[in-house]
């Protein structure tokens, strides 16, 4: 009964939203901006409001480092679900969050509109396309002050664990951006990633996200190199002090 009624309130909370967005976007940007923030803001909260009530679902945020975060920062982060989105933008506010993606969300009705909309940056795995979405998505950061979240394993975690951390988009941003570098964990979305059992896990199921630590910017690529390397190290005993608890 509880999956119907959370459901029931999901589709209630996005569907119309949803809908507008669609019908808008391709006539009016600013009101699709408008729309945008409204779902990474309100609905977003309402989102994990829902899950905690009905679902017993906790998003746990820890505050380490919260007071020290400077004006404006670069995330590193792990990745493991789609929702890791839905966290990040409740953890630091969906009006300056923005994102590194896959340009395969471009598809996905609601988020893709979204995602365009507020200006995220949607890439292609290779080519050369990348580097100039990269390019023009730096600028748009520089210019409005935004906090850009890049996911250095490249694709989600199906089981949980850290995969290999891939230098070149934070590498290329960090070139052009020179900004405070704030290391970040995630966990909990690997559980709730697979369609069919998602329902089923998401009761009692926990979500967590975590400062690690917040890094000056690095100067070369040496150092560049280095801040990847204790990234990587940081999420890895992170994730292990959690599971062991």
């Amino acid at each position: 009964m509880s999956n119907i009624i959370t459901l029931t309130c999901l589709v209630f909370l996005l569907a119309f939203p949803t809908l507008i967005l669609c019908i808008v976007y391709p006539f009016s940007k600013k009101l699709s901006l408008i729309l945008s923030n409204f779902i990474t803001t309100y609905c977003d909260r309402v989102f994990f409001g829902i899950l905690r009530i009905y679902k017993k679902f906790n998003l746990r945020e820890y505050n380490d480092f919260r007071q020290e975060l400077p004006q404006q920062f670069l995330v590193l982060s792990n990745h493991q679900s789609l929702l890791d989105i839905c966290v990040f933008l409740h953890f630091f506010g969906g009006i300056k969050t923005r994102f590194v993606a896959k340009d395969a969300l471009a598809k996905v009705p609601m988020v893709g509109k979204m995602l365009r909309s507020q200006g995220h940056c949607l890439i292609p795995r290779k080519g050369i396309m990348s580097i100039k979405a990269l390019d023009f998505f730096a600028e748009r950061v520089r210019k409005n002050g935004w906090y850009p979240v890049i996911f250095p394993e490249g694709t989600r975690s199906r089981d949980g664990s850290l995969g290999k951390f891939y230098s070149a988009g934070f590498r290329k941003l960090e070139e052009q951006l020179q900004l405070p570098v704030v290391v970040c964990a995630l966990d909990g979305g690997w559980r709730i990633s697979q369609i069919d059992t998602i329902f089923r896990r998401l009761y009692k199921g926990e979500y967590r996200i975590k400062i690690l630590k917040i890094c000056n910017a690095p100067k070369t690529k040496e150092e560049e190199m280095a801040l990847l390397d204790q990234a990587h190290e940081l999420i890895e005993k992170q994730l292990e002090d959690w599971r062991s608890e």
